[in-house]
């Protein structure tokens, strides 16, 4: 036996050592069940209220939703000068036709103060909603129009800017003043924000998976050392392909359901994905068409 072989040798013999033996002290650690995941079927989360079937992120959006049996809504939320936390993606207001400016250097009432004339196009190439004036929606109205409906809050403000140092203990007061902790489910991209968010929860609200999450957990799934992984979230909301890193193997979302972890992707707007995902075993579908999707559910 060459020097060579008996070194590859060795190393694999420490390397299986090492596995069976963090294997042996390591145990899978499930998280417990959030309130707000218990479903008895794969849920219909309405992407920013239905962004394709109305302006996203306003009351008609939410309306059409719910009129259709969605199980809730998947929301972006920044806050304002004045402070105030609304329903909103973009860092700018400028999908009106009168204005134009940062949300965190306008107060609520100067975007409200703006003609919210939508150039949203329908299904059918009209648009409906141009000369009608909406005014954004704020998350206590949304929380409080809609009590019965799950709400994914994605915080869009960075962590380092001024904004986005207050949103997570603003929004922890507003979810405990409704007492909406067993209705939320609260995320980020960044993963820092759902930890400074959970320093005030303290665990009372389900938490969404970060972009550092789902690396974490795809590398302890792809290797041997699976069994070292103990979440720290409760749902993993992600796109069924990242880069070239697919994410929607029935393996890998069972290897997130031996933890208690669903797994909803976003966002899907045709049957025949929606069909595969819930085959391979997801939990939730967030879609800018909650109409195909809940008639799909319900057949």
């Amino acid at each position: 036996m060459g020097k060579k072989t008996k070194i590859a040798l060795a190393i694999a013999a420490a390397s299986a050592a090492a596995w069976a033996g963090s294997k042996a002290i390591s145990k899978p650690q499930q998280r417990e069940g959030k309130q707000a995941l218990q479903f008895d079927h794969p849920i219909i989360l309405a992407h920013r209220g239905g962004a394709h079937l109305a302006p996203e992120h306003t009351m008609p959006a939410f309306k059409k939703a719910a009129q259709f049996g969605v199980d809730g809504f998947e929301i972006d939320i920044r806050l304002t000068k004045d402070e105030e936390i609304i329903v909103f993606h973009d860092d700018t207001v400028d999908r009106t036709t009168d204005g134009y400016g940062l949300v965190a250097d306008m107060t609520l009432a100067e975007i409200n103060a703006l003609n919210h004339g939508y150039q949203f196009e329908d299904l059918d190439g009209e648009v409906p909603y141009r000369n009608e004036k909406i005014d954004v929606v704020t998350l206590r109205e949304l929380l409080e129009t809609y009590p019965n409906m799950l709400v994914n809050i994605d915080i869009k403000d960075a962590p380092d800017t001024y904004e986005g140092s207050l949103m997570p203990s603003k929004l922890w007061r507003l979810i405990e003043e409704l007492g909406a902790e067993n209705r939320v489910v609260v995320t980020s991209f960044y993963g820092e924000q759902i930890d400074r968010f959970n320093l005030y929860a303290q665990n009372q609200v389900a938490l969404g998976a970060g972009e550092s999450d789902v690396r974490k957990a795809f590398a302890s799934f792809s290797s041997q050392f699976g069994h070292l992984y103990h979440p720290k979230v409760d749902v993993f909301q992600i796109p069924p392909k990242s880069g070239v890193i697919t994410l929607d193997s029935p393996k890998f979302i069972q290897f997130l359901s031996n933890l208690n972890i669903p797994v909803h992707y976003w966002t899907i707007n045709d049957v025949a994905t929606m069909n595969r995902l819930i085959h391979n075993g997801a939990k939730g579908i967030v879609t800018d068409r909650p109409d195909i999707a809940v008639e799909l559910l319900q057949k």
